[in-house]
């Protein structure tokens, strides 16, 4: 059986400035699918390498697959669509297989407008996928669909669910098949070196309001830090990488395995070779600061920090469980440790002023990151804060839903006044740092990566890929405030859809009335029984159902009474 696995080419003008990144899921999926005894495996980066659908379909003419597999975040689901159409017209006995977090929580949607997808996998795909794959190789697909956890797909009409699959336990079970990627083609800019995506945990235990993550791996589970260095051996050996950055939501949340992952680096001499970059938290950089400089020994070179708000009102509603002066601490301690910081900050929430802009860029300015990014509010539809927010979202056009492009506008600003704001903060921040700070400032590999940077984002600019700005008619003579972002108005939530989101939502409330009922309940029957008490009590309730229960034995029998002792 030929199965063909295909990475949409979809692109922004966002993570791609810094290079061109691994689709590491491809790798997971067929080492598991090798484990298992499929062979016959072919990898399409349309992304990468900007294969148009022409293209595509000539190639997939040419392989005569059986099953076609594509991933999608959700600013990449229209894309990840139309390849399985294409595929479908092609090959139109293929299975059609569509993955990751969009489809996971939107499959209502997606099965709505591409009924051409033949089952959707939710959650994480290793041991679905090779349960799926075994069932289509049998000549059991689609008779057996309903037995296999994890799926959703349309049956006679009706969109179907099946029962939700366990997490992956045994992470240390999954053997990655790196060989499956072009690895001349994945390029870290600031280094110039070719960079890797591995994974060390899943989960996440903090449920930060704006994010999906900890929804989508649900349980957190942590791999032997041996292990994950071993890949990363092989990486380095094999496959000639020489920096990687952790998939990982927040490498660090377990301590103790955080640094044997250190420690197992150091004693294989892997940080002359290699160096790393993390996603983390600000807490846990307070927590660990004795440890940084043993962090920059085992070669963690760059820390993007989710520092998200420059105030607390904000950091408060994205439930981050930290502080402004927390915030700025992280940043000098990983400065004095010679790590490379990044500060993030989350804009266009609809209370988004030129005020709270300036705000976020004097905030930059004082903690002294060596970079900072603004990246725009996405209400991404399966998070909590969506659904606070989602009466005033009006776009539902979800290729824009890319962290450059201003999904919500805010009540005092208009959409192309927000993203002018956001390039003037990264003009002053980025002109100043360059004549200031990258020259003159550190270490000559502290010069090197900071200009490395410097010219990432230079590329980008000249590029006019910055932040789309080519594609949202930026440089046009038009006023910032008449800017046309191409949104497609004519995307809308399917009824299918909706009618989950209603039904979770009606759930959800009345099982909150019902606690909140209890809740009366309890506290009324509590006054009462103090105001029996305060009269001298023993008189018989007036409600019976409010009476207390006899006391009975443990084998039902009801103790006598006896008279009071005189």
């Amino acid at each position: 059986m030929r199965i063909v696995f295909v990475h949409p080419n979809y692109h922004s003008g966002g993570a791609e400035i810094a290079g061109s990144w691994p689709p590491a899921w491809v790798a997971y999926l067929t080492g598991s699918l090798k484990g298992a005894g499929f062979d016959d495996i072919h990898f399409i980066d349309a992304m990468t390498n900007h294969i148009d659908d022409d293209s595509l379909r000539t190639r997939l003419a040419e392989l005569k697959p059986d099953v076609v597999g594509v991933t999608a975040i959700t600013p990449s689901i229209y894309v990840a669509e139309e390849v399985l159409r294409i595929a479908k017209d092609v090959a139109p006995d293929a299975v059609t297989v569509l993955g990751g977090i969009h489809g996971t929580f939107m499959f209502r949607q997606v099965l709505s407008e591409a009924p051409w997808i033949d089952v959707i996998v939710r959650g994480e795909g290793e041991e679905i996928v090779v349960n799926l794959m075994q069932t289509i190789a049998e000549g059991r697909w689609p008779a057996d669909r309903r037995k296999i956890h994890g799926l959703a797909f349309t049956e006679e009409g009706e969109i179907v669910a099946t029962q939700a699959a366990s997490t992956v336990k045994n992470l240390d079970g999954i053997k990655p098949d790196w060989s499956i990627l072009e690895w001349d083609k994945y390029i870290y800019v600031p280094l110039n070196r070719r960079v890797a995506i591995p994974n060390m945990a899943r989960g996440c235990p903090f449920t930060c309001s704006f994010c999906s993550q900890w929804k989508f791996w649900r349980d957190y589970r942590v791999r032997d830090p041996k292990k994950v260095v071993d890949e990363i051996e092989d990486l380095v050996e094999n496959h000639g990488v020489g920096f990687f950055i952790l998939a990982d939501e927040e490498p660090t949340i377990n301590r103790k395995k955080f640094i044997e992952f250190c420690e197992e680096l150091i004693a294989r001499d892997l940080p002359d070779r290699i160096q790393w970059g993390i996603n983390t938290r600000v807490t846990d950089i307070m927590r660990d600061k004795e440890l940084l400089p043993f962090y920059r020994k085992a070669g963690l070179v760059h820390v993007s920090l989710g520092t998200e708000a420059a105030a607390q009102l904000k950091l408060d509603q994205f439930n981050k469980e930290t502080t402004v002066a927390d915030n700025k601490e992280a940043i000098r301690l990983l400065r004095e440790a010679d790590i490379f910081t990044e500060a993030q900050f989350i804009v266009g929430l609809d209370n988004e002023t030129a005020e709270t802009l300036e705000e976020t860029f004097q905030m930059a300015w004082d903690w002294q990151p060596d970079l900072a990014n603004w990246a725009m509010y996405t209400p991404w539809p399966f998070t909590p804060l969506f659904q606070e927010l989602r009466d005033q979202v009006e776009v539902f056009d979800y290729s824009k839903y890319n962290f450059v492009t201003p999904i919500m506008k805010p009540k005092e600003m208009t959409r192309g006044g927000l993203l002018e704001g956001v390039l003037k903060n990264y003009r002053r921040f980025y002109m100043r740092k360059a004549l200031f700070h990258y020259p003159w400032r550190g270490t000559g590999y502290r010069r090197k990566y900071l200009l490395g940077c410097l010219k990432a984002f230079l590329k980008a600019g000249v590029q006019r890929q910055f932040y789309d700005l080519g594609k949202n008619g930026y440089f046009t003579l038009e006023s910032r405030d008449k800017m046309d972002f191409g949104f497609d108005m004519t995307r809308t939530i399917a009824d299918a859809q909706m009618a989950d989101w209603e039904d979770h939502a009606d759930k959800k409330r009345k099982a909150a009335e019902r606690r909140e009922a209890l809740r009366v309940q309890g506290k009324a029957r509590a006054e009462e029984r103090n105001a029996i008490k305060a009269c001298g009590g023993g008189g018989q309730m007036s409600d019976e159902a409010d009476a207390p229960r006899p006391f009975r034995m443990p084998n039902g029998a009801t103790p006598g009474m006896r008279e009071p002792a005189e």
